[in-house]
C-alpha cells in the first residue's frame, strides 16, 4: 500500500514541497553509504519540531526508503539507528503521519530490529515503537500478533534504563482489557517489572507504576498476586503507599492510588485497611480540589467513585473528607469567567474537555449516594443539583448522559428505600418534585430508546425506581412517556438486564388495586400479550418468575383479574408452571392462583369452580404434600379458600 497523506495536495503546494524537500529524499538513494548517512542526519535535523516538513517528506516517499535502509543487513548500525530516530520523529507529528507509517508496515520492521545485538539501535527502535503505539490510531493488537514478541520485550527489560522506560510505556498503552492483561501476566510481567519501581530513574519508576495500574484494573488475578510481591524486602502495597505521599509528583500519587484502588476492589486489600482509609482515599479526595489540573481532577474523581462504589463505610468517610460534596459542585462551574488560567493553550484545552469534569462529578455523586440516606440528602441539597442532572441528561456527550442517569438512578433509590423503611417524606417528596418538574421522566423514557446499552439499562432502571409505590399520576406519566410500542421493544430487548428492569418497572406500575385496575383498563390487552410472549419464549428462570409475579399482581386487581380468567391460554400457562421442576416458578404461579380464588372477593365462587374444572385443585393437593415448606404452606392456604 502506498504511503501517502490522506488529504490530496494541490499542484502549487506539491511543487513547493518538491522544491524545498526533494533533495533530502534524493540523498537517501546515493550510492555512497557515507552520503546516505549524512543525508539521514540532515533529514533528522530538518524535521525536529517541523510538522510541515514531516508531512512533505512522507508525501515524497521518504518512509519506504528509510524502512528499507533500516532493514538492510548491509547498512551500518549507525545508519540503521539514525533511520529509526527519523522515523520516530515523523511519528511524533500528526495522526495522519502515524497512519502513513502503519501503512508501510513500520511495526514489523521495528520489531525485527529488536533482534539486533546493538543496544543503541535497539533503544532507537523501542523509542520509535513507543511513539507509534501511544498514538490513538495504532491498534494495540499489533503488539500481540506474534507470540514471541512479548517474551523478547521482557528479556530486553534488563538491558538499560531506556529499554525499561520504553517497554513499560508500550505495555501500559497496549494493555486494553482482560485478554491483554492475561498475556502480559502469563509472560511474567509482574516479576519482571516489580523491581523497576525502585529504579534510580524517575521515568522508569513512573512507567512501571503505570504498567501495574493497567494490569491490576478490574483483574483479581493480578491484584491478588501483587499483594504478596516484595522488592528489596518491602511489599508492593507499602511501596505504592510511599508513592502517594504529598511530596511525590501528582502523576505518581494518582497512579499509585489507582493501583491500590484496583487491589482493594479485587479483595486483595480490605476496605478498612489503613492504607485505603488513611492514605488512598484522602489522596484521591485531594485530587478533586480546584488547585489541580482538569485531567487530574477527572482521574481523581473517577478513581474515587470506583473505590467507594460498593462500600458504605468508605462512602461515609469520603463524604465528610475535605467538604467533598461541595467541592464537586465546582466541577460544573469550570472554567468560570474569572478563571485563573492565563495560559491560552491550557484554557482552550480545558474548554474542550470541561464535559469530562461533569461526567466525573456525576459518577462520584452516584457512588457517594449509593447507600446512605444522609449523604443523598446532602447531594440533593447541593446548589442547582437537579438542574445539573437534567442538563446532563440532555448533553451531547453520551458519557455525560450516562453518568447523569447513573446519578439520578442512585438518588432515586431514596424514593424506593424511604417509602418502604420509614414514612419520612422530608427527603423523597422534595426529590420527586424536582425530578418530575424537571421533565426527567420524558428524558429517561427517551434514553430507553438509545442504541447504547448502558443508557437503556440505567434509563429503565431509574424509571423502575420512580414507579415504586408512586402515585397514579406518575405511573400514568411513565406509561405515556414510554408508549406501548416502546414497552414491547424493551420486553423483546436482547439484553437480559433491560428485560429484567422493564419487568420490574411493570411490576411496580401494577401495584395497589386502584392502580392495577386503572392501568389494565387502558393497557390490559397489550400487557397480557407481552406476558404471554415472555412465558412462551426462551428465557431464564428469573425472567419467567418476574413475569409470573406481574400476573399475580394483575390477579390482585378487582376488575383486572377478569383479564386472566377470560384468557384460557394464560390460565393453562399458570397451571403448567404450578407443576414446573423449579420451586420459584411454582411459588410464583401459586400466588396467581391464590389471588384469583380469594374468598372474600366478588365472583370468587365462579373463579374457584372454573379453576377446579381445569384440575387446579388436584395440583394443590399434590403440592400440599411437597417437601418444600413454602410450597406446602402456600398450597394449604389456597385449599382452605375452597373449604371456607
Amino acid at each position: 500500500m502506498a504511503c501517502v497523506l490522506e488529504a490530496p495536495l494541490r499542484m502549487s503546494v506539491l511543487s513547493e514541497v518538491t522544491a524545498s524537500s526533494r533533495h533530502y529524499v534524493d540523498r537517501l538513494f546515493d550510492l555512497d553509504p557515507q552520503k546516505v548517512l549524512q543525508g539521514v542526519i540532515d533529514m533528522k535535523n530538518a524535521v525536529i519540531g517541523n510538522n510541515k516538513q514531516k508531512a512533505n517528506l512522507i508525501v515524497l516517499g521518504a518512509v519506504p526508503r528509510l524502512l528499507y535502509l533500516l532493514q538492510q543487513e548491509s547498512s551500518s548500525t549507525e545508519l540503521r539507528t539514525e533511520c529509526a530516530v527519523v522515523l520516530g520523529s515523523l511519528a511524533m507529528g500528526t495522526e495522519n503521519n502515524v497512519k502513513s507509517l502503519l501503512d508501510c508496515h513500520i511495526i514489523p520492521a521495528l520489531l525485527q530490529g529488536l533482534l539486533s545485538p546493538d543496544l543503541k539501535f535497539i533503544e532507537a527502535c523501542l523509542r520509535c515503537l513507543r511513539t507509534v503505539f501511544i498514538s490513538p490510531v495504532t491498534p494495540e493488537d499489533l503488539l500481540y500478533t506474534d507470540a514471541t514478541v512479548i517474551s523478547h520485550l521482557m528479556a530486553l527489560l534488563s538491558r538499560s534504563r531506556y529499554t525499561q522506560e520504553y517497554i513499560c510505556q508500550i505495555f501500559s498503552h497496549c494493555c486494553k482489557g482482560p485478554d491483554h492483561q492475561t498475556i502480559l501476566f502469563n509472560h511474567g510481567a509482574v516479576q519482571n517489572i516489580a523491581h523497576l519501581l525502585v529504579s534510580s530513574s524517575y521515568k522508569v519508576r513512573m512507567q512501571a507504576l503505570k504498567c501495574f495500574s493497567v494490569l491490576a484494573f478490574e483483574n483479581p488475578q493480578v491484584s491478588m498476586t501483587l499483594v504478596n510481591v516484595s522488592v528489596d524486602g518491602e511489599l508492593l502495597p507499602q511501596i505504592f503507599v510511599k508513592m502517594l505521599q504529598r511530596d511525590k509528583p501528582i502523576e505518581m500519587q494518582l497512579t499509585s492510588a489507582k493501583c491500590l484502588t484496583s487491589m482493594c476492589r479485587a479483595g486483595a486489600i480490605r476496605t478498612d485497611d489503613s492504607c485505603i482509609v488513611l492514605k488512598t482515599l484522602p489522596c484521591l479526595v485531594r485530587m478533586c480540589s480546584k488547585e489541580r489540573l482538569l485531567e487530574e481532577r477527572v482521574e481523581g474523581a473517577e478513581t474515587l467513585a470506583y473505590l467507594i462504589e460498593t462500600d458504605v463505610e468508605l462512602q461515609r468517610i469520603a463524604s465528610i473528607t475535605d467538604h467533598l460534596i461541595v467541592m464537586l459542585a465546582d466541577y460544573f462551574k469550570y472554567p468560570s469567567s474569572v478563571s485563573a488560567i492565563t495560559d491560552i493553550k491550557r484554557l482552550d484545552h480545558d474548554l474542550k474537555h470541561a464535559h469530562e469534569l461533569r461526567q466525573a462529578a456525576f459518577k462520584l455523586y452516584a457512588s457517594l449516594g449509593a447507600n446512605d440516606e444522609d449523604i443523598r440528602k446532602k447531594i440533593i441539597e447541593t446548589e442547582n443539583m437537579m438542574d445539573r442532572i437534567v442538563n446532563g441528561l440532555s448533553e451531547s456527550s453520551i458519557k455525560v448522559r450516562l453518568a447523569a442517569v447513573r446519578c439520578l438512578h442512585s438518588l432515586s433509590r431514596s424514593v424506593q428505600q424511604l417509602r418502604t423503611s420509614f414514612q419520612d417524606h422530608a427527603v423523597w417528596k422534595p426529590l420527586m418534585k424536582p425530578i418530575l418538574e424537571s421533565g426527567a421522566i420524558e428524558l429517561l423514557c427517551s434514553l430507553t430508546q438509545s442504541e447504547n446499552l448502558a443508557l437503556r439499562v440505567n434509563g429503565i432502571w431509574a424509571l423502575m425506581n420512580m414507579a415504586f409505590q408512586a402515585e397514579q399520576k406518575i405511573k400514568s406519566d411513565i406509561l405515556r412517556g414510554l408508549s406501548t410500542e416502546q414497552l414491547f421493544q424493551l420486553l423483546s430487548d436482547s439484553d437480559v438486564n433491560v428485560l429484567m428492569k422493564t419487568l420490574g418497572l411493570l411490576r411496580n406500575l401494577l401495584s395497589t388495586r386502584p392502580h392495577i385496575d386503572h392501568i389494565m383498563s387502558t393497557h390490559g390487552k397489550q400487557i397480557m400479550q407481552a406476558v404471554t410472549l415472555i412465558l412462551e419464549g426462551e428465557h431464564n428462570i428469573e425472567v419467567k418468575e418476574q413475569t409470573l409475579c406481574i400476573l399475580a399482581n394483575i390477579a390482585d386487581g378487582t376488575t383486572a383479574k377478569e383479564l386472566i380468567m377470560t384468557n384460557d391460554d394464560i390460565l393453562q400457562k399458570i397451571k403448567y408452571y404450578m407443576s414446573h421442576s423449579n420451586a420459584k416458578l411454582q411459588l410464583a404461579a401459586m400466588f396467581c392462583i391464590s389471588n384469583l380464588i380469594w374468598n372474600e372477593e366478588e365472583g370468587s365462587q365462579e373463579r374457584q369452580d372454573k379453576l377446579r374444572d381445569m384440575g387446579i385443585v388436584d395440583i394443590l393437593h399434590k403440592l400440599s404434600q411437597s417437601s418444600d415448606p413454602n410450597l406446602c404452606d402456600k398450597a394449604k392456604t389456597a385449599l382452605q379458600q375452597y373449604l371456607a
